[in-house]
């Protein structure tokens, strides 16, 4: 998937690097006062000194995602939301250059915005499938021998699965979605016809027959179930409804419990009635048998 910024959107974004890389560097004792103001008195002013002077880190660390066709703009945007993140949380008395401490907040951000907007379809779910989808391309271009005209060979997606801690699967399946990205359903054939895509795509859902059939046999077992529970006792019943019947059941101990009876007890009276069940079920289910072959 690419995007494309229009001709005023790029001239924003390239004045925005302009600015952002003319704001002056941090002297590291005016940075501690900076950070040190924001985190104790809540000052402001020291809070945009701060961002401002480090925008700079944020383009750079946008720049090395550009390959994922997402606009540069959005991707800057994203990454000052994590600079100002690490703002928020950054703690000046632990003497750790605040520049070192926004790069992860940064690349993080652009790196969970890139997951969210690269596809459609949700690309990564752990931390290793995250990995991998950020260091394929790279890997993949160090592996000397492991690219021919259809991509990885064997050898080159087991070493890639080994380095990150993945199967050969996944590597293969990124690999695939990688190279091919996302398509429309609408999407034509060819550019001289009108098929679309999805027009070849087989339903896989039963037809209205069935479904009428289907809720019509559904409805006939609800009727003969009623009709065999009729059959049990009100404590035989009452044991099949709670245990049977329920979206959370009951353990027979808790039964046994309420009837007053004991846990084996209501084992025996709960098999007894299931049985009675299928003995009255079993004629209808033949009697059903016979009427569906009769439809065919």
């Amino acid at each position: 998937m690419s995007y494309i910024d229009d001709t005023n959107t790029q001239k924003a974004t390239m004045g925005y690097i302009r600015s952002s890389m003319n704001e002056p560097m941090l002297e590291r004792d005016h940075e501690f006062d900076l950070a040190t103001r924001w985190k104790n008195n809540g000052d402001q002013k020291a809070l945009h000194e701060l961002i401002r002077s480090y925008t700079r880190l944020v383009i750079a660390t946008a720049a090395k995602f550009r390959h994922y066709g997402l606009p540069m703009g959005d991707l800057i945007q994203e990454g000052n939301l994590g600079l100002m993140q690490a703002a928020n949380k950054f703690e000046p008395d632990r003497d750790v250059r605040f520049s070192t401490y926004a790069t992860w907040w940064v690349r993080a951000s652009i790196q969970d915005y890139i997951l969210r907007n690269w596809s459609i379809v949700r690309t990564g779910t752990t931390a290793a499938h995250k990995s991998l989808f950020f260091n394929l391309r790279r890997l993949r271009a160090r592996i000397d021998g492991a690219e021919n005209e259809n991509g990885l060979t064997t050898d080159g997606r087991i070493k890639i699965a080994k380095e990150l801690g993945v199967r050969v699967k996944d590597v293969e399946d990124m690999e695939g979605r990688m190279n091919r990205g996302d398509q429309s359903l609408n999407a034509l054939i060819s550019n001289d016809g009108e098929e679309e895509i999805g027009s070849f795509l087989a339903d896989t859902r039963p037809n209205p027959e069935d479904v009428v059939i289907g809720m019509k046999d559904s409805e006939t077992r609800s009727k003969w179930l009623n009709t065999a529970l009729k059959t049990l006792s009100e404590r035989e019943q009452h044991i099949i409804r709670e245990r049977h019947m329920q979206y959370e059941t009951v353990t027979l101990e808790e039964l046994g419990q309420k009837l007053g009876v004991s846990k084996e007890r209501v084992r025996q009276l709960e098999s007894r009635a299931l049985e009675k069940l299928r003995g009255t079920l079993s004629v209808h289910k033949h009697d059903l048998s016979l009427s569906s072959s009769s439809r065919g």
